[in-house]
């Protein structure tokens, strides 16, 4: 059986998304607030953890970038009620799969694990993508590199590689703007 962490000091929230995922057939551990998420994390290995931003103590935004200092890489679906373009790109940054606006149904969490577990099978379909682009950039054929790269970035959007790749692509066709683009996009994600 899967295990998910729930971390969010409303206990509605906590309630709600345990049995969410037990209809779905995960065990659930929940965590009332940051410090109580990390030692969790600490103890046991989570297959999914459904995270609140805004909580006392320590924010989520810091309980997500502790674990991933930690090297802990589960799958982390961001919750919150105030979104914000900085917490989006700093939780995207560290990781985050994500983002669920509260208020949220049951509908909406059911629709959301499906979409991550087709997603994990795609993982091992983005390093063939990678793989094959760089292959492909080798052989001068840019177009077609460009489409496979296209196809891993709908996927992974937060992977600096593939828009380092992608500005390669219009480097050597000439295309200097589109290049920028994309050369600032890998630098946000701290690709160089």
């Amino acid at each position: 059986m899967k295990k998910a962490l729930v971390i969010d000091d409303t206990k509605n929230i906590r309630n709600l998304l345990t049995t969410c995922l037990e209809m779905n057939n995960y065990e659930v551990i929940t965590a009332k607030g940051g410090e109580e998420a990390v030692n969790e994390f600490k103890r046991q290995k989570f297959d999914i953890a459904f995270l609140d931003i805004k909580m006392p103590e320590i924010s989520g935004t810091e309980v997500l970038r502790q674990i991933r200092s930690l090297n802990i890489n589960t799958p982390v679906i961001i919750m919150t009620a105030f979104a914000t373009v900085k917490n989006a790109v700093d939780c995207t940054k560290l990781g985050a799969v994500a983002y669920l606006q509260k208020p949220f149904t049951s509908e909406k969490i059911k629709s959301l694990l499906n979409e991550i577990e087709k997603d994990e099978t795609l993982i091992t379909d983005i390093s063939g993508y990678i793989s094959y682009s760089k292959k492909l950039i080798k052989e001068n054929k840019l177009e077609e590199a460009l489409k496979f790269l296209n196809k891993a970035l709908a996927v992974k959007a937060n992977d600096g590689q593939i828009y380092y790749l992608i500005a390669i692509c219009y480097k050597r066709m000439g295309k200097e703007e589109e290049c920028r683009k994309f050369y600032k996009a890998a630098q946000v994600f701290d690709y160089k």
